[in-house]
């Protein structure tokens, strides 16, 4: 199976991808740090002050590793996967007053701090992923405190567990 995390920085992707990977014997992939290790960037974001990601060779660089499956990718963004790599999609989701301590203390400039507090308010990336994928595969998760973490990873735990039954022959 092909569990995704999405949800606004901070949330808390990076922590429980790794965690479920570690327990479940599927690979962790962080897009983030595969882009920073590749360089799969297209120029650089003056006003938020980071890379821009190029899409095309991000996908180019997961492609092999998503056909022979068995992974977990963590990202805050989806419009441009390929629907078909993911079996599940888990959106996590932070109250706000949670969030902005969160990005604060990674030192986000104010307008960055502003946006992704506004996208987080919206529910911008659930609204992404509910476009991107079939409705029945996209799962919200709250993300606030450590019970959660917990609670997540049995949750994805007992899903992945079902699916591998259902899909062995």
């Amino acid at each position: 199976p092909c569990p995704r995390g999405l949800g606004t920085p901070g949330v808390g992707k990076t922590t429980l991808g790794k965690e479920l990977a570690s327990r479940s014997g599927l690979k962790y992939i962080n897009v983030g740090d595969l882009a920073r290790e590749g360089q799969l960037y297209d120029g650089y974001d003056e006003e938020y002050d980071c890379p821009i990601l190029d899409e095309d060779r991000v996908v180019d660089e997961l492609e092999n590793q998503m056909s022979e499956g068995g992974v977990i990718v963590d990202y805050h963004g989806c419009d441009f996967f390929p629907e078909r790599w993911f079996h599940i999609v888990f959106v996590l989701k932070t109250d706000n007053s949670i969030l902005y301590k969160r990005l604060e203390n990674r030192g986000y400039n104010e307008k960055k701090l502003k946006d992704n507090i506004q996208c987080e308010i919206f529910q911008v990336l659930h609204e992404e992923a509910l476009a991107s994928y079939k409705e029945e595969i996209v799962h919200q998760l709250p993300s606030n405190k450590p019970e959660d973490l917990e609670d997540n990873i049995n949750q994805i735990l007992k899903w992945i567990e079902h699916w591998v039954k259902d899909h062995s022959s």
